[in-house]
């Protein structure tokens, strides 16, 4: 299990904090390109670089503030992973307000809802695991998605 921590650059710290809690609290591996070489990078070099370090992931963490609006990256991450049927949640830095599209996934406010979402992320990537031997991967990651959604945003009362 891989998270792929999405943000914007000027939301570096919020992500970085986001991933120290998944790593050190949870044991979940992250990838978070705040020190990525290729970060200075731009254009298709760049979305293919990008495009590799998600294929690494299992599961993707948008961290998003008010600042984010002014990424193109972060919806173009969101959509690549929306592709694969990888799991998704946004962080809400700062409290923002998430645009309407973004709360079609789970979202987080605090590290106590991080926390929440550690443990079913957990669950759900040992579900997985589970069920690709009798479903084979794209099937298993469509099945184990969607419950991964639902139960999240039941453990969030969102739902």
């Amino acid at each position: 299990m891989k998270v792929f921590i999405a943000h914007q650059r000027g939301d570096s710290g919020s992500a970085s904090s986001v991933s120290s809690r998944l790593k050190i609290q949870h044991g979940i591996d992250t990838y978070l390109d705040v020190i990525d070489p290729y970060a200075s990078q731009t254009g298709d070099e760049l979305g293919e670089y990008v495009r590799r370090r998600l294929d690494e992931c299992t599961q993707l963490m948008a961290v998003v503030s008010p600042s984010t609006k002014e990424s193109w990256w972060v919806p173009w991450e969101i959509g690549l992973a929306t592709e694969k049927d990888y799991p998704i949640a946004t962080y809400a830095a700062e409290h923002c307000t998430l645009p309407t599209y973004l709360k079609k996934w789970p979202y987080l406010e605090s590290m106590e809802d991080l926390d929440t979402y550690a443990r079913e992320a957990r669950r759900a990537s040992q579900e997985l695991e589970r069920l690709v031997k009798s479903y084979g991967e794209r099937a298993a990651r469509a099945r184990t998605t969607a419950a991964f959604h639902s139960a999240l945003r039941k453990a969030l009362r969102q739902g």
